[in-house]
């Protein structure tokens, strides 16, 4: 990206769209940054044990009443983290948008 010597718009191809500055070589817009791919959700765990804390929460599978908790931000920054649960006893996977 360049911008105009004169005026300090940004230059798009060889002419300032703002004053009457030419360039002597084209100017090509590129992408600063490669989007990133969406990455799996990662259960940190230390062996076989899990180390997220353990809530009293019903799993929708097997309607067992504990499960461990952990949060991520999954959408933009302004809005809330999603909280996932996972069933301490069939190790069933879900999420919580209360």
């Amino acid at each position: 990206m360049e911008f105009c010597p004169k005026c300090g718009s940004m230059l798009i191809g060889k002419n300032c769209n703002r004053c009457d500055y030419k360039c002597e070589h084209e100017v090509k817009l590129e992408a600063s940054q490669k989007m990133e791919k969406k990455k799996e959700v990662v259960v940190v765990n230390d062996g076989d044990n899990e180390v997220h804390p353990i809530i009293t929460s019903t799993c929708p599978k097997c309607q067992h009443k504990e499960a461990y908790f952990w949060t991520k931000q999954t959408r933009s920054g302004d809005e809330a983290e999603t909280k996932f649960l996972k069933c301490t006893k069939c190790k069933h996977t879900w999420r919580d948008y209360n």
